[in-house]
């Protein structure tokens, strides 16, 4: 089966995993972030939401509005309440997948104290635009949720650059992975030293089980993504019996894992610096693999292509299906997965019914309707050939 998700792991990661601990594990795999982000600082957390909320709180942060995509990770409002502040939600923009920059200035209010801008699925939010609403609006923290983009660049300008600080996950769904793990940048030497000063307050070291989990967890994905064995793995997903390890999320909830101040453990920090070497050979693979899909997929009744945008990262590549249950279905039948990445806007889950919303319908159209094609590093020339053949077989070509 082709697995909708697949990290890039090798003999490097595995050889770093079980190389013995040495006491800058941490410290390495900062530097060598940063210096691939092109910024003066990099913290680790032990996920990319606990950075956040430590960077909320790095600001001076408490009990103002954080301004949101309404079509984002539930983790990222997650992490705001967790901060002690409260999500404001703004829909997508129009023909994009991003925050609708105007209606996010729309949103700003004398509690507004921050913006999260998400570079969804890889493709980068407008800097100029939202060079604007800062000039504008100087009191109001840029952040640059970097989770999916990583280094995407608007117009050759690093997204990660440009705000106050910017976000990573590093878990084996992204672009590169420490396992689980997150990463805070920031050029702002006085805004560094207040998180790392935080971090050593508000974070245990991580022990020894944590790392022996990791550990676990890792040459686990290994064996998972095999191929005799995902067929397997996938069809116990979909039973839910794996709902205890593959979901992330319950929408009636807000809540952080039960480890999210237990701090990045070596093992992790040791796989993310092998991983930081394939960083853009990935990006390249992803770029010519959508790039594929969008030359080859093109007028097929009931299937919507993204754009192809100078600079994106795809961490997805994401049309847009009208019939999505039936496609799923048809597809894995043919050995083939598709995801359904964010299957909700966040506004509309039970949890965040009653908090303020700016929506326009574009939220819960995606989370209606996209589905995420195999971008991963397992996609090679004859399997995004397959799938593009089965696409074609299922959907007919518009007249």
């Amino acid at each position: 089966m082709i697995p909708r998700l697949k990290p890039a792991l090798g003999l490097a990661e595995l050889a770093a995993a079980l190389s013995l601990p040495r006491a800058d594990d941490l410290e390495r795999f900062e530097k060598a972030f940063a210096r691939l982000m092109g910024q003066r600082h990099a913290i680790a957390v032990p996920y990319g939401r606990t950075g956040l909320a430590l960077l909320l709180e790095a600001l001076g942060l408490r009990n103002r509005e954080v301004i949101c995509p309404a079509y984002t990770c539930v983790v990222v409002p997650h992490a705001v309440v967790t901060s002690g502040n409260r999500p404001v939600f703004v829909d997508c923009e129009p023909g994009g997948f991003n925050m609708d920059l105007d209606l996010a200035e729309e949103a700003i209010g004398p509690h507004t104290g921050a913006v999260i801008a998400t570079s969804i699925f890889g493709y980068p939010v407008d800097l100029d635009r939202l060079a604007e609403l800062r000039q504008r609006h100087p009191q109001v923290a840029i952040i640059q949720d970097c989770a999916h983009s990583f280094a995407a660049c608007w117009r050759e300008r690093p997204v990660p650059r440009e705000g106050v600080a910017a976000i990573f996950g590093l878990n084996v769904s992204k672009l590169i992975t420490s396992i689980f793990g997150g990463m805070v940048t920031t050029d702002h030497d006085g805004l560094a030293a207040k998180l790392r000063q935080l971090s050593r307050r508000r974070l245990t070291p991580a022990s020894r089980s944590k790392a022996l989990r990791r550990l676990a967890y890792l040459l686990s994905t290994y064996l998972t993504f095999t191929d005799p064995i995902y067929g397997l793995v996938n069809r116990l997903e979909r039973s839910g019996l794996l709902d205890r390890f593959v979901k992330y999320y319950d929408p009636a909830l807000i809540d952080m894992p039960e480890d999210y101040l237990e701090g990045m453990a070596g093992v992790e920090a040791r796989v993310g610096l092998a991983q930081i070497g394939k960083y853009h050979r990935i990006i390249a693979h992803r770029r010519k693999v959508a790039s594929f899909y969008h030359e080859t997929l093109q007028g097929l009744e009931g299937l919507h292509l993204p754009p192809l945008v100078p600079g994106a990262t795809y961490s997805h590549y994401v049309p847009l299906a009208e019939d999505r249950p039936r496609l799923l279905e048809a597809m894995l039948s043919r050995g083939i997965q598709l995801g359904m990445i964010i299957e909700y806007s966040i506004p509309h889950l039970p949890a965040y019914r009653h908090s303020r919303a700016l929506l326009r319908g574009h939220s819960l159209r995606y989370a209606r309707t996209a589905v995420n094609l195999p971008v991963h590093w397992g996609i090679d020339q004859s399997r995004r050939e397959r799938i593009v053949a089965e696409l074609h077989a299922l959907l007919k070509r518009k007249r």
